[in-house]
């Protein structure tokens, strides 16, 4: 059986973790990305498909959903990777125009391609989609814009999976903590953007990787999370139950044996 899967931003970092992931477990991967040649890249790597996309734009999304049913086959499953990061700003110093920019792209353009997709999967009466969101989504912090948008993701996977359940259609959200990239390990070894090292913020003590993310994506898309719908789950390594600990001694050393 030919099970399309669909990335949006799978050009980027975690995005083309989880093509790669999805492509090894047998599913059809179509790269969408506004960034045409990288999708093109990871496509050609992935043996998939490769599609532009600007999810910003209702005509283009709505297009594209129609193209790759045509072309390539019934979509079964959505990853909607895509989306921005937002700069550490105090409230009043945000310009508008980066607040309108973030909130466009995260929360706008998760609401366009959830309802693209997700009312042909519905006509079909199956299907599964998982938005990208953040633990910044559960714990604010100074990127206001970014933090409240992923809320606003977390919230609008909720109401997706009632407004679709009954016609076989699941949704639900992976929340990454901070992942161990090449430039957070930068950030890390050179004392930028963090003001503490992330790592000793996390109950397992270290950071989440990106294959982790992926493949917690893959299982919430597949037919072993049939039941699971409506819910955000967090990869985190432990990060936001640690941050009461902070007040209270830090998160306890490992244990030897006596």
């Amino acid at each position: 059986m030919n099970r399309v899967a669909v990335v949006t931003g799978g050009a980027g970092g975690i995005g083309q973790v989880i093509c790669r992931t999805l492509a090894d477990e047998g599913w059809t991967v179509v790269v969408c990305d506004i960034n045409v040649e990288g999708a093109e890249r990871v496509a050609r790597d992935v043996g998939g498909h490769a599609r532009f996309l600007d999810i910003t734009d209702p005509a283009n999304v709505d297009a594209v959903a129609d193209d790759i049913d045509r072309e390539v086959g019934p979509v079964h499953a959505v990853a909607h990777s895509a989306a921005t990061f937002g700069e550490l700003k105090p409230a009043g110093d945000v310009p508008v125009e980066d607040w309108d920019r973030i909130t466009r792209l995260v929360h706008r353009g998760t609401y366009l391609v959830s309802v693209a997709f997700a009312k042909r999967m519905a006509a079909r009466g199956a299907g599964s989609f998982v938005a990208l969101s953040s633990w910044n989504g559960l714990r604010s912090a100074r990127m206001h814009a970014y933090c409240s948008s992923k809320a606003a993701v977390n919230l609008l996977m909720e109401g997706m999976a009632m407004e679709w359940g009954r016609s076989g259609v699941r949704f639900n959200a992976v929340s990454p903590g901070v992942v161990m990239t090449e430039r957070v390990a930068e950030r890390i070894r050179t004392g930028t953007r963090y003001t503490t090292n992330p790592i000793e913020m996390t109950a397992l003590g270290r950071l989440v990787t990106s294959e982790e993310v992926a493949n917690t994506v893959a299982f919430l898309l597949s037919d072993k999370a049939s039941g699971v719908t409506g819910t955000n789950l967090l990869v985190d390594t432990g990060t936001a139950a640690s941050q009461a600990w902070s007040l209270f001694g830090g998160v306890p050393a490992t244990r030897t044996a006596s």
